[in-house]
C-alpha cells in the first residue's frame, strides 16, 4: 500500500510540477566574459572558484539562463565560477537541458546532477501553492550529497534572480566560527505567520525557538559551508521535520518551514542588498512591488509573478525591465556580445 501511495504521489507531482519541454525554441548564445584586472587582487593573485547551484528544469529555464547571464556580466572573475545544475531524474530532461546549456554556454565551466523524484515525494506535503510542491524546490535540502566532497561552500540560488553586482563578494561572505549558512534576515516579518496555529499551541514544538532570536531569510539566496552542513547531518535534520509535517500540519509554506525551524536564529547576517525579494507579487489590476530601500546586488522575482511572463503577457511591472536586457530568448532585448 505504502509504495503504491508514493507511485500515486510521484504521478500527481509530475502533472503539477512540470510544463512540457519545448527545446525547439533556441537560446541566444551567451558572450565570453574575459576577467577583468581587479580579478588579480586576490591573496597570491589566485582568485578562488566561486561554486554556484542551481536547479534547471522546463518551466523555468528561460529564468535560469538570464540569472546565468547576469552572474557572468558582474563577475570580476567570471572564467573562476562553477555552477552546479541540479535537474528532475529524467534521462531526457537531463540530456536535453545539458544541450541546451552547452549550447547557450559554451564556455561555462558547469556540473549537471539528477536528483531522483522519489528521494523527496514521499516527504511533501502540498502547501498553499502548487509550485511549490515539486521535489526540485527541494534540491537545496540535498546539495551537500549531490555535490562532490571537494566543494566546501556553494553560493545556492533561485532561478527568477538577476545579479547587479560581482557574485564574488556574496561568495566571501564571512560564517563566522559556527554559522552553516548565511543569508539576508528580516527580523521585522511575522515570523508567526510560517507556522500553524497548532504548532504555537503546541510547547513540545513552539519550544523549539526557545533562546533564539528567529528571523524570517528567503531561502533563494544562501550562502552554505558544505563541510559544516555535512558534519551535522543537516539534511537529516531537515527531513524529520518533514516527517513531522506529513503526520501533523505544523506550516503551510513548502520548502522554506523546514529550513527556518533548523536555521533560523542561527545564520551569518548577508546585507539586504543581495536579495530584494519579493518582485513577483502583487501584480494584480496594475499593482506592482517596488524595491525595498537601500542599495542593490541582486533583484529576486519570487511570488507567482515572473518577469519573462508578465512581458510576454504585455503587462510587465516597471521592474521586469531590468530583467529584460538578460533575456536570452528574446533578442532584441538581451545584452550585445
Amino acid at each position: 500500500m505504502a509504495r503504491f501511495l508514493l507511485l500515486l504521489t510521484l504521478i500527481l507531482l509530475s502533472f503539477s510540477c512540470h510544463i512540457s519541454p519545448n527545446y525547439a525554441v533556441k537560446f541566444k548564445e551567451a558572450p565570453f566574459f574575459y576577467n577583468s584586472p581587479n580579478c588579480l587582487s586576490h591573496e597570491y593573485n589566485q582568485p578562488q572558484s566561486v561554486h554556484i547551484a542551481m536547479t534547471l528544469d522546463a518551466a523555468y529555464l528561460r529564468g535560469s539562463m538570464a540569472a546565468i547571464l547576469s552572474i557572468l556580466h558582474h563577475s570580476s572573475c567570471p572564467t573562476h565560477l562553477q555552477f552546479h545544475f541540479i535537474t528532475a531524474a529524467s534521462t531526457t530532461t537531463h540530456r536535453d537541458l545539458n544541450h541546451t546549456m552547452s549550447s547557450s554556454f559554451p564556455y561555462l565551466t558547469y556540473h549537471m546532477y539528477s536528483l531522483n523524484d522519489s528521494r523527496v515525494a514521499g516527504l511533501i506535503s502540498t502547501s498553499i501553492r502548487s509550485s511549490l510542491d515539486c521535489p526540485l524546490n527541494y534540491a537545496r535540502n540535498y546539495l551537500a550529497t549531490l555535490l562532490p566532497k571537494s566543494v566546501k561552500r556553494v553560493v545556492y540560488l533561485d532561478n527568477d534572480v538577476v545579479l547587479v553586482d560581482d557574485i564574488g563578494k556574496l561568495g566571501a561572505t564571512l560564517l563566522g566560527d559556527c554559522a552553516v549558512l548565511a543569508a539576508p534576515e528580516y527580523c521585522n516579518a511575522n515570523f508567526r505567520l510560517y507556522f500553524t496555529p497548532s504548532f504555537w499551541a503546541n510547547p513540545a514544538l513552539s519550544m523549539t525557538f526557545e533562546g533564539r532570536k528567529a528571523c524570517y531569510f528567503n531561502t533563494g539566496v544562501m550562502v552554505i559551508d558544505l563541510e559544516r552542513w555535512r558534519d551535522g547531518d543537516y539534511t537529516t535534520k531537515i527531513t524529520e521535520w518533514m516527517e513531522l509535517q506529513k503526520r501533523m500540519r505544523i506550516y503551510e509554506l513548502g520548502s522554506l518551514p523546514p529550513f527556518l525551524l533548523v536555521f533560523a536564529g542561527h545564520i551569518a547576517p548577508v546585507d539586504h542588498r543581495w536579495n530584494q525579494h519579493g518582485l513577483g507579487g502583487d501584480n494584480f489590476h496594475g499593482l506592482c512591488r517596488d524595491l525595498h530601500p537601500g542599495p542593490v546586488s541582486l533583484l529576486h522575482w519570487s511570488g507567482k509573478g515572473k518577469p519573462w511572463a508578465r512581458l510576454d503577457a504585455g503587462r510587465p511591472c516597471p521592474l521586469d525591465s531590468l530583467w529584460a536586457p538578460y533575456d536570452l530568448l528574446q533578442t532584441p532585448f538581451s545584452l550585445d556580445p
